[in-house]
């Protein structure tokens, strides 16, 4: 990553869970990802901070997800990292 280009937020950045099923990185399980996800059609559900699941609120135009340890993160917030 270069320093022009920013990290993404906790809950959805590179972490120790998948945010898409919730299981430890480390885990075998972890690489599985649901075909809707791999579409983009899938929101993240899971903080990949701590694991926990996350609120979603999905909308026409995007969504956001909220952790309650690590904070809120809105689809059109990633799109700029695209």
């Amino acid at each position: 990553m270069d320093a022009e280009t920013p990290a993404l937020p906790t809950p959805v950045g590179a972490g120790a869970f998948n945010v898409y099923t919730g299981v430890a990185a480390d885990d075998v399980a972890a690489k599985v990802i649901p075909t809707a996800a791999q579409l983009g059609l899938e929101p993240p559900r899971f903080c990949a901070a701590c694991g926990r699941r996350m609120i979603v609120q999905v909308r026409p135009d995007g969504w956001w997800a909220k952790c309650s340890r690590h904070g809120v993160v809105d689809s059109h917030d990633l799109e700029t990292q695209r």
